[in-house]
């Protein structure tokens, strides 16, 4: 990736310009950043510990909760710098780099949701063939396909803004490198970067959307024609009332930021950025970890084994 531009760094301005909030919001997102790492470290260490659930569900939400810490890390570390910064400068490589690590975890994440909304169709509609179906083999290649896919769409995005030419002002009105803040940075023809933005991001975001939709609405469908028990329809959809409820608060700020013609400096652009970079990685383990009797157990499991080892220490 070649910068035919003669810039050298750009100027992330962050959520505020109050010098007085910084030192209170440096608080709540050092509190977040160390929720999420804490939450989803916790259920990575279940999923891979406790053999119960060696299980694909579980082993797609250890990859859900591996890209959230990974997804987080990408923008809050520098934006708890940049409150106590006075430069708040990123270097054009360090830009690049952020940029492309959030549209790869980004665009994997969204595909691995439905994914996951997939193995629950197959599990509830097909319960018989379920273990023949989502084989060790089948689950490992369907994480690979989709970190694959998200890595080389995030490259293509970070290639052409890197090809870009910078005039003007380098100050970004974001809290982190993304491509719609740059390419209002951007002089020339930003066309093709718009068109990928739009079409490529727009597919690889919605797509999976509506493959989730789908398969909720064949679960639901299936249901309703099979089973006549109220309890046991309850108890049925229970199982994807977690998952359901991630999509969700996924899928809102992303489907406003990038189907929106909003400009990307925007305040309500930030503010949706927030909530799909901070807050839906905070929020992921404790969804799972509160409607989820498998994943209380395990976590249940593994305190009693520590507090058990701590007194077999304490009599020796």
């Amino acid at each position: 990736m070649l910068n035919q531009t003669s810039v050298t760094a750009f100027l992330l301005l962050g959520v505020t310009d109050i010098q007085a909030l910084q030192p209170y919001l440096f608080v709540v997102f050092l509190a977040i950043y160390v929720v999420i790492v804490v939450g989803n470290g916790a259920v990575v260490l279940v999923v891979v510990s406790d053999p119960r659930l060696h299980l694909p569900m579980y082993f797609f939400l250890g990859n859900l909760s591996c890209l959230d810490i990974c997804y987080s890390t990408v923008t809050l570390p520098k934006m708890l710098e940049n409150f106590f910064s006075t430069h708040k400068a990123i270097s054009f490589l360090g830009c690049i780099t952020q940029l492309h690590f959030f549209h790869f975890l980004g665009s994997t994440e969204a595909m691995l949701l439905a994914v996951m909304a997939f193995d629950r169709f197959v599990a509830i509609c097909r319960p018989l063939h379920y273990s023949v179906i989502m084989n060790y083999q089948l689950c490992t290649q369907m994480a690979v396909t989709v970190w694959t896919i998200g890595f080389f769409h995030a490259l293509l995005h970070s290639m052409m803004t890197s090809r870009l030419n910078f005039c003007g002002s380098h100050q970004i009105h974001h809290f982190f490198c993304d491509v719609k803040p740059l390419l209002e940075l951007a002089c020339g023809n930003t066309e093709l970067n718009q068109w990928l933005l739009n079409t490529v991001t727009g597919t690889i975001a919605m797509g999976p959307f509506l493959l989730t939709l789908l398969s909720y609405f064949t679960i639901i469908i299936s249901l309703f024609s099979k089973t006549h028990s109220c309890s046991a329809l309850h108890k049925a959809l229970s199982t994807c009332a977690s998952h359901f409820m991630v999509v969700i608060v996924f899928y809102a700020p992303v489907v406003f930021t990038y189907v929106s013609l909003a400009s990307g400096s925007s305040m309500q652009d930030q503010v949706a950025a927030i909530m799909y970079t901070v807050v839906t990685p905070m929020l992921n383990p404790l969804i799972y970890t509160l409607r989820n009797k498998d994943v209380k157990a395990a976590l249940n499991r593994i305190f009693r084994r520590r507090d058990d080892l701590s007194i077999f220490r304490a009599h020796f």
